[in-house]
């Protein structure tokens, strides 16, 4: 018998092709489809984004609209949809009724299965449009608000902060949630999308891929860490007492979240960019408490971490969760606003993966008892 490799959670085993997200992590680079995160943060909406994950292309001016068009009509949730989760138990996680509403928002669709790229996914972007209207409907119905129907006229960020807040946000905050929503739809093979390209090996329905991808990023190995994030900056409270708390903190092998990257040995790319809107939002607002606890703490975290030699750098997570908090965004919907982003790349990968399917089924190395007899219950 041959021998066989074993890679314990399937590190560096090379899996499947893909043509959708490239990571340079030694020179801190993202590309989605060839286009660096740094031009389509700078210069498209998450619509337009969207299109380019699902499309593999830029749209023409004209393609651009009609998927808008498309994408913006498809924003709204169905009654039953709203009391299926205005009925959610208040202990439940805002991430389990994500998964639940995608399985039930499902049930209204026609599906089309091939084992092809001809599955009508991208006409059914319910997927995607409807998880923010999801997200913010659960967190007015928490408070005892009404549900906001979706603004047609606003980008996909700028009415998403809209339907929380029943308001229409000011430009420069709809242009920064749209651009969060860009730096999180899409980066490669992680735990998430790899689960939704497993379930989608078997020709199931993109429902059915994007609700196991949810599953997985509500574990806290995946999801969650700008919660910790903005949990650290508030206990330490403010700049002067960085030093004394990251003493504590290391003292105890507490780790630091939103600092280093498993891919990544450089700043990671999208840290860069929601620096800079931090940086941005906090000049307007005239707070800057949470920023410069952040820049203290990267500043003493990676000096120490230098002296040993191991250089880390923050990560996605480090400035978007006091970002979003700045924005009047409450820390419960971190996660989901991720899945709400993601959700562009993990359909992408759906199709991609029908594109030239096979089914996963990776071999198990067995290490139980060897054949041995079975006793009757009067002889054990």
């Amino acid at each position: 018998m041959a021998e066989q490799t074993y890679a314990k959670g399937l590190e560096g085993v090379v899996a499947a092709e893909s043509d959708i997200c490239q990571i340079d992590g030694a020179a801190g680079k993202l590309y989605y489809r060839g286009y660096s995160l740094e031009d389509l943060a700078a210069h498209s909406s998450f619509e337009e984004v969207t299109y380019l994950l699902l499309y593999e292309k830029l749209p023409t001016e004209g393609e651009l609209s009609a998927f808008v068009t498309t994408m913006r009509d498809h924003r709204s949730i169905a009654k039953p949809v709203q009391d299926v989760i205005r009925s959610f138990p208040a202990s439940g996680s805002l991430m389990e009724l994500l998964q639940s509403t995608i399985s039930y928002l499902s049930g209204y669709h026609d599906h089309v299965i091939k084992h092809d790229a001809n599955c009508n996914c991208r006409q059914t972007l319910h997927q995607i449009a409807q998880l923010a209207t999801v997200v913010a409907a659960y967190h007015r119905f928490k408070d005892g608000k009404e549900y906001v129907a979706p603004h047609r006229d606003l980008s996909h960020g700028a009415n998403f902060l809209y339907m929380l807040r029943g308001a229409e946000p000011e430009a420069y905050e709809g242009e920064i949630m749209d651009r969060c929503l860009i730096l999180h739809a899409e980066h490669g093979f992680n735990a998430s999308t790899f689960t939704a390209r497993v379930v989608a090996s078997t020709l199931s329905t993109c429902y059915c891929s994007i609700s196991a991808a949810i599953g997985s990023l509500y574990g806290s190995l995946h999801g969650g860490a700008n919660e910790r994030v903005l949990d650290t900056v508030n206990e330490i409270g403010s700049p002067e007492n960085v030093d004394d708390w990251l003493d504590k903190a290391l003292a105890a092998k507490r780790k630091v979240p939103g600092m280093g990257h498993r891919v990544y040995r450089a700043k990671d790319p999208r840290s860069v960019i929601l620096e800079k809107d931090l940086q941005l939002v906090c000049d307007r607002k005239g707070d800057h408490n949470l920023y410069a606890i952040l820049k203290k703490l990267e500043a003493s975290f990676r000096s120490r971490m230098e002296e040993k030699g191991k250089p880390l750098y923050p990560n996605v997570d480090f400035f978007s969760g006091a970002l979003y908090s700045l924005l009047g965004i409450p820390k419960e919907l971190f996660t989901p606003i991720f899945a709400m982003s993601r959700s562009a790349g993990w359909l992408g990968h759906i199709l991609e993966q029908r594109k030239d399917n096979r089914l996963y089924r990776p071999k198990c190395l067995f290490v139980g008892p060897s054949p041995r007899e079975y006793a009757l219950m009067s002889e054990r």
